[in-house]
């Protein structure tokens, strides 16, 4: 009896410090400053047969003149030998909703929207960027990021809300 007790409290605190760490809403205040210019977005998607769909964006920006954010993206257990792109949507940080934008705008090199394309077994991996010389340094957006089918344009992966600021 105190195993099974000892095991509901484990999983409880670990769901309870899971749960916490992970939801959407971020405080910008509280974020490391390294953070607001550098993470990583995770992307999830439902799948067939118990298969889970994933992505993970890697967002950088250096503090350089050019002001190029990378977004280095990867993706798997996708459709295979097939196209997807990268979408993103922002909202102003004054904007107390939180990433409620339904602005898509495809990613890719530079202006130019640019496929992600999976492999034969649904894995695929681009390098992709954005200009933001047009936005001021310090500037801070909610934002989050989804990758659509080239074809019908329909979401398959989504990632949370996140915080960044203009370097």
């Amino acid at each position: 009896m105190k195993t099974k007790f000892l095991q509901a409290v484990t999983v409880f605190v670990s769901l309870t410090l899971f749960f916490g760490l992970s939801g959407c809403k971020k405080n910008i205040h509280s974020q490391e400053p390294d953070t607001l210019y550098n993470f990583d977005a995770t992307l999830f998607g439902g799948g067939e047969k118990g298969e889970f769909k994933s992505g993970l964006i890697k967002f950088r920006q250096d503090p350089d003149t050019a002001r190029i954010a990378t977004l280095d993206t990867y993706v798997i257990n996708l459709e295979p030998n097939h196209s997807y792109l990268l979408q993103r949507a922002v909202n102003p940080v004054a904007d107390t909703t939180g990433c409620s934008s339904t602005g898509w705008l495809t990613l890719g090199l530079g202006a130019q929207p640019q496929a992600i394309h999976t492999n034969s077994v649904g894995e695929g991996h681009a390098e992709l960027w954005r200009d933001l010389t047009a936005v001021a340094r310090g500037t801070t957006f909610h934002i989050h990021f989804q990758i659509v089918d080239s074809v019908t344009l329909a979401p398959v992966l989504t990632s949370d809300c996140h915080d960044f600021s203009v370097q």
